[in-house]
Parts: structure tokens; C-alpha cells; sequence
């Protein structure tokens, strides 16, 4: 580790003036991760879907916040320049939440994933995160023991994320025991069946389903009075069933995909990329567009929920 000499950051993270101005007043604020610009797309579009998102925030009546770590100090909300930075991927560091406080100490830039994003949303004061899907339980759990740390970094969170479900390479049923296990409650929007993120419907059940934004504040503000553990709340908001992947394409080219990493013998961390980059390249593109759509719909209806907490201090 270098050594690095700028002083810290009386907060953290730092606050763009927006963001600032826009707690100050009350007003609606969306955190958005960084991962996905830096990591998850393809350049040149990962900075015009950046920005997109942004302006659907904007859109909605909110306040968009993209978390990022720029030359060692954690930010909520950036310019135009500090997104083409994280966009430009040249030595952009891909962090967890265990990954901030070296981040922070030796200048380090990065893009931040759901486990950091949530801490640092939350650490600013914000209350609703929007994001594409949740990592989860890995297949083949009993022998790898690999799990995403998201999710025991919500279950000591209070932030409200927007997801479209997991990643459909995981173990779904197994993710939703974990979370039941780790006390995080998930609500259904629009739907009684989890979402399989690139499709509106893992098949597996939800406890409870919402339909309005307002109902999910009322969920949120009975959080805060029922106190206990600091627990995040899922909103599970499916893909459009005209904007998901083919089902037919989708299961046949992930039994695909996982029969390729077997042979290949791959495990730890080289899986999850691996499979999400076969999903692409089998599927002619089709997986991302339904990932985008995903995000989309996840980041308008975090817009919303936010303007239906402000609007009840």
C-alpha cells in the first residue's frame, strides 16, 4: 500500500452542493452506485447511461446521488467530470464496503458496489438507493461458501434499496432464506414472486407486495418507530415482462454458461463475471438491454419513493 498524505475529509462521504442543498431543504435524494458505470458496461455507453439515470432522477421530481471514491475521498454526488472518471475505467478500482477505509487511506479511486454504496448512502443520511440487482448467494454454496457481502452489510443498514431481485446466476431460494436468516424485510412491488433480475419473475414467493410508493414510506417510517436492529428494506421491483430476456434463452443459455465455468474450473470471484459476460455474448446483447431496462425502472421508482418519504417530514 503507498502511503498517502492529504488530510481526511471532515465528512464522510463529502457531499456534492446539490446533494447538500437538497437535505438541507428537505428535498427528495436518490443514491446510485458507480459499479455500473465503471465496471458493468461497456465504454463509451457507460457514461451516457450514467448520466441517463441521473436525468431520471431529475425527471421524477429527485436528486440523483452517484456514490463514488475519487483520489481517496468518498463522495455523494459528482459532477460531470468526477463521472467521467469513474466512467473512463483507467485504474478505477472495483469496492466493497471492506475496500473503503484502505481506499480512503491510500488515495485510491474507485467504483463503488451495492455493499459500499449502501453504507456510504446511508452514512450521508440518505435513505433511498436505487440499483440494478443485489449480489447473493452463490450455487454451490455448501462447497465454495461464497456469499455477496451485501447482504449482510443490509442487514445492519437502514437504507431502502429498489433492486430487480439477484442476479439470476445465484442461488435464488437460497438468497431469500439468507435474508429471512438476517432479519431484512422484502416487499414485493406490484408482485407477489421475487423479481430474477433480466426476468420479471424468479418464481419464488414474496411475503408481502406494495403498489404505491406511499406504502413503502409507511414501511419505512414504521422501521423508524419500531427501533431495533438498523435492517435495510427491500423493494423488489420486476423488469417490465416486455423488456425481460426470453425465458426459454435465458434458462437455456445460463445452463450453458454454467456447465462452461465448470469444465473451466472456475470459482471464487472469476464466476460472477464470467457468467454475466456469457449471458451477454449468447444472448446477442439481449441480457444487457434487459439489465438497462431494469435499472431504469428501479432508478424511476426509487425517484418516487424518495419524493413520498420527503413529503411526509
Amino acid at each position: 500500500m503507498s502511503q498517502h498524505t492529504a488530510a481526511a475529509p471532515s465528512r464522510v462521504p463529502v457531499l456534492s452542493e446539490e446533494v447538500r442543498e437538497a437535505l438541507a431543504a428537505g428535498r427528495p435524494v436518490v443514491a446510485l452506485e458507480s459499479t455500473i458505470i465503471a465496471h458493468g458496461l461497456p465504454r463509451p455507453c457507460n457514461l451516457a447511461v450514467g448520466l441517463e439515470l441521473e436525468a431520471l432522477v431529475r425527471s421524477e421530481g429527485a436528486v440523483p446521488a452517484t456514490v463514488a471514491v475519487l483520489d481517496g475521498v468518498a463522495y455523494a454526488g459528482l459532477d460531470k467530470s468526477g463521472l467521467e472518471r469513474i466512467a473512463s475505467g483507467d485504474g478505477v478500482r472495483k469496492l466493497g464496503h471492506r475496500d473503503l477505509a484502505p481506499a480512503l487511506a491510500t488515495g485510491a479511486t474507485g467504483a463503488t458496489t451495492v455493499s459500499a454504496t449502501a453504507f456510504l448512502a446511508a452514512r450521508a443520511g440518505l435513505r433511498v438507493f436505487a440499483t440494478g440487482g443485489l449480489g447473493g448467494v452463490h450455487r454451490q454454496w455448501a462447497q465454495s461458501q461464497d456469499e455477496s457481502a451485501d447482504l449482510a452489510l443490509l442487514a445492519r443498514t437502514r437504507v431502502t434499496v429498489v433492486c430487480a431481485g439477484v442476479k439470476s446466476i445465484l442461488d435464488v431460494p437460497a438468497t431469500l432464506e439468507r435474508l429471512e436468516t438476517l432479519g431484512v424485510a422484502v416487499l414485493g412491488y406490484g408482485t407477489d414472486r421475487f423479481p430474477g433480475f433480466y426476468l420479471a419473475s424468479s418464481g419464488e414467493p414474496v411475503d408481502w407486495t406494495v403498489h404505491h410508493p406511499e406504502e413503502v414510506a409507511q414501511v419505512m417510517a414504521a422501521q423508524d418507530v419500531l427501533g431495533g436492529p438498523e435492517s435495510a428494506l427491500l423493494v423488489a421491483n420486476p423488469v417490465a415482462e416486455a423488456e425481460q430476456l426470453d425465458p426459454e434463452l435465458h434458462d437455456r443459455v445460463l445452463a450453458e454458461a454454467l456447465a462452461e465455468c465448470r469444465e473451466r474450473g472456475l470459482t471464487g470471484q472469476a464466476v460472477t463475471p464470467f457468467l454475466l459476460g456469457f449471458l451477454v455474448r449468447a444472448t446477442g446483447g439481449a441480457s444487457l438491454e434487459a439489465n438497462l431496462a431494469a435499472v431504469r425502472g428501479n432508478v424511476r421508482l426509487g425517484a418516487r419513493i424518495a419524493r413520498a418519504w420527503a413529503a411526509r417530514a
